[in-house]
Parts: structure tokens; sequence; C-alpha cells
């Protein structure tokens, strides 16, 4: 009854109708799990990140609070990985697989952040700017590693799908396939980068259709050369990475209709492991942000930072088993 009510008939923000959920929930998973393979592949966690970070250029002189920010940042950020943790264990699944979205995407924007504001000052407190700052001062400049570095540097669909065909180096895997290998995870994190470069490259379309030049042009769409030149000119000076894609994500577990990733026979079964997925690749990518901010904030502020966290949080994660110059080697 409830499918077909809102997939048939629609809500009032989609009074035509909604998709089917369970296709949007096969490339929620399977981008989670490629995403897991291509960091497992390359073993990402502190000491691997610490020796990829060990050529970046120290910052001589922080002040108080850009110190201050880096530190709430990942302190944050741990404690999101502490709650998906504990989801882990939950069952049934369903139970923690929407909230253990919204902890994922917050604790890689706290972590994007910390990386941001270690790097250049730079703060943003919305998803929109935290992004695109992350994109501009990290990735583009080499600041991150594979899966976490891919990106496309323009929204022209003829110079993105160039960029993606590069990064996806044979992988065969589709987004609508449960990956297994690695040539499987590289096919579906291309899948994945090409849907999100095509949603943000609609984006920006509806965005542009809202500004005075186009309004000027005296036009509703992009037929005319004029209108298609203006277009190509928005799209071009806009790239997305890895944070944009998270964004994204975040926007389908937060405001998709209540279907997603709950209901239908079979849901359960096809979240099997999802939690984990999440939890292993938000690790990741925090064990990333911390081994750059210890090269920013040098190794006497980073050991006293771990220590307090460990001797005083009040959650279960310990800072030690994340940023711990061992930790990966044993």
């Amino acid at each position: 009854m409830l499918y077909d009510r809102i997939i048939n008939y629609g809500t009032i923000n989609e009074p035509k109708g909604k998709s089917n959920p369970d296709f949007a929930r096969q490339a929620t998973v399977n981008w989670m799990r490629a995403l897991r393979i291509l960091i497992e592949d390359k073993d990402i966690n502190f000491a691997t990140t610490t020796a990829f970070y060990v050529k970046a250029n120290r910052r001589k002189k922080m002040n108080l609070l850009v110190e201050n920010t880096v530190l709430e940042q990942l302190f944050l950020a741990l404690h999101h990985l502490s709650a998906l943790g504990k989801f882990c264990r939950g069952s049934p699944v369903a139970d923690y697989a929407r909230v253990g979205v919204l902890a994922w995407y917050y604790g890689v924007a706290n972590a994007a952040s910390a990386m941001t504001v270690a790097q250049s000052d730079s703060f943003k407190e919305d998803h929109a700017g935290t992004a695109q700052t992350w994109d501009e001062q990290i990735a583009s400049r080499g600041l991150t590693m594979a899966p976490f570095s891919w990106r496309v540097s323009s929204l022209l669909e003829r110079a993105y799908r160039a960029e993606i065909a590069a990064l996806r180096r044979g992988g065969n895997g589709i987004i609508q396939m449960r990956p297994i290998t690695k040539d499987d995870a590289l096919g579906v994190a291309a899948g994945y980068l090409s849907g999100s470069a095509k949603w943000y490259a609609w984006k920006t379309e509806e965005n542009l259709k809202r500004d005075r030049k186009f309004k000027d042009l005296g036009v509703d769409n992009f037929r005319s050369k004029r209108a298609r030149a203006l277009r190509d000119e928005w799209l071009e000076r806009k790239s997305i990475g890895f944070v944009h894609q998270a964004s994204r994500y975040l926007g389908k577990a937060n405001y998709r209709e209540a279907l997603f990733l709950a209901y239908r026979p079979g849901t359960e079964t096809a979240l099997s492991g999802y939690v984990d997925d999440m939890h292993t690749v938000l690790r990741a990518f925090i064990a990333m942000a911390g081994a750059f901010a210890r090269r920013k904030l040098g190794k006497d502020l980073w050991a006293e930072f771990v220590a307090d966290v460990d001797a005083k949080k009040a959650f279960t994660a310990m800072a030690r088993d994340i940023w711990d110059e061992c930790q990966g080697k044993k």
C-alpha cells in the first residue's frame, strides 16, 4: 500500500510519483563497498598516510584559534566514527542504515574541514562550501590518496567523461552490481562519480536559469547557441571531488522518501555489511585527515591532543587506535 501511494502517486514535494527506491539503494550500498575494496587495496591507515604526507609543507606558525579548530573538527569526526562503530553491532541493519549515513557524512565533513583549516585557515559551515573548499585546497593539489583523490575538474560532459575513463582503468563493474574484486570496485566508483557529475551539472544548469545573465537572453532552455555557451562557461569552471559525492550521498538518506533503505522484502539482505563498510571508509578518511593535520600542527601538539582525547572522551572510539604512529604496522 505505502509503496503504491508514494512511488506511483507521489507526495507534496514530488506530486508525479517518486523513483523506485530499490535502484537508489543498490547504488548507495555498492558505492560504499567499492570504496572499501579500494581503500583496503591501498591499505589506507595512519601509518601509510603519514608516509604519504612526509613531503607536505609544514606550517611554521598557526595561531591558537586555527589550531583549536583543527582539533575540534577531528574530535567531532572521531565521535561520529564511534557512533558508526556501535551501529555495526546493531540488528536489524535497517534500524541503523539511514542514521548511519548521517554519521558517516558528518564524520567526512568534519575531517575534511580539519584538513582545509590546517592547510590554509579555510573553514566553511555549509555542505557546498565545505565540499568546494576541500576540493580546491586539498584534492586538486594532490594532497589526498585514492580513492579519496577521485575528482573531475570540469562538469562539461566531454571533459569529465574522459577523466572518469582514466580513473576507471578498465574496471568492469557497474553501479547496480555488488563489487567483489578491485576491477569491480573501479567500475562502480567510476559509475558513481559519473552519476554525481551528471547530477551536479544538472544542478548547475538549474541555478543558471535563475541567474540574471540567463534571464537576459530571453530563453527558457539551452537550445540556442548563446544559452549553450553561457551554460558551458558555468560548467567548465565547476569541479567536484569526494566530499561533493559525500554531500550528495547525505541528500539521498536525509531527504529521499521514507522507503529508501527501509522498505520491501529483501532490504535487510541487501544491507548486509553496509554499516561496517561505512565505518571502514570513514576510519580511513579520518586517519588520512589526522596524518595531514599532524604534519601541519607538529608532533608535540599532536601527541598531546591524542593523549588528552583518550583520557577524557565520553564515547567509545580511541584516538590512538586511529591516529597512533604504529597503527597499521603491526
